[in-house]
């Protein structure tokens, strides 16, 4: 028997073999909270945007985009659409989601009690909006793109520098120290 098959059958004596590794990485996986997505509040306003154009009602509408938003957006769009089904006015339909909603639903709720008022197109104004959404998910993508590589000059500066001066500076100074001590000069 080999060393190599020695060494294996200790290592998965000691880690409880591949059942615990893959019992290990299970736990990890969903424990691991998820990132919510950015664009998918610009998806959504997209869908909305469509089915508005195409004349759909807009409770209809909501209810046909808010099986694409976040959560917090879907339940806006889903009460919206169940009271103006219901028969309520704009104003009470799309009132301001406060602090359950986020900060889309609350510019798409203002737009809606504009359109309702004016009679201007809501579908345009939602169209922009997703526009903007997705204007502001690159802007934090190229933030945090940055952000990043600032963080990573730091430890790349901390690893890389002592090793500049101890493998480029060094060398080059003693060199000269010495043609300097044999030279006289000294």
């Amino acid at each position: 028997m080999s060393w190599a098959a020695v060494l294996l059958a200790a290592a998965l004596m000691v880690g409880g073999g591949p059942a615990r590794i893959r019992g290990r990485v299970g736990t990890q996986a969903v424990s691991t909270p998820r990132r919510a997505d950015p664009l998918a509040a610009a998806s959504c306003f997209d869908v909305l945007a469509a089915c508005l154009s195409a004349g759909m009602a807009t409770a209809s509408a909501a209810e046909a985009a808010a099986v694409l938003a976040p959560s917090a957006l879907a339940d806006q769009l889903t009460r919206a659409a169940h009271l103006l089904v219901l028969g309520a006015d704009s104003e009470r339909a799309w009132a301001d989601p406060g602090a359950s909603g986020d900060r889309h639903g609350a510019v798409l709720a203002r737009l809606a009690r504009r359109s309702a008022n004016s009679g201007a197109a809501l579908a345009s104004s939602v169209a922009e909006l997703a526009d903007q959404v997705r204007v502001d998910a690159g802007a934090a993508a190229d933030a945090a793109a940055e952000r990043a590589a600032v963080l990573i000059a730091g430890p790349l500066g901390l690893c890389y520098l002592p090793a500049f001066i101890c493998l480029g500076i060094v060398p080059v100074v003693a060199g000269l120290a010495g043609d300097l001590m044999w030279s006289g000069l000294w």
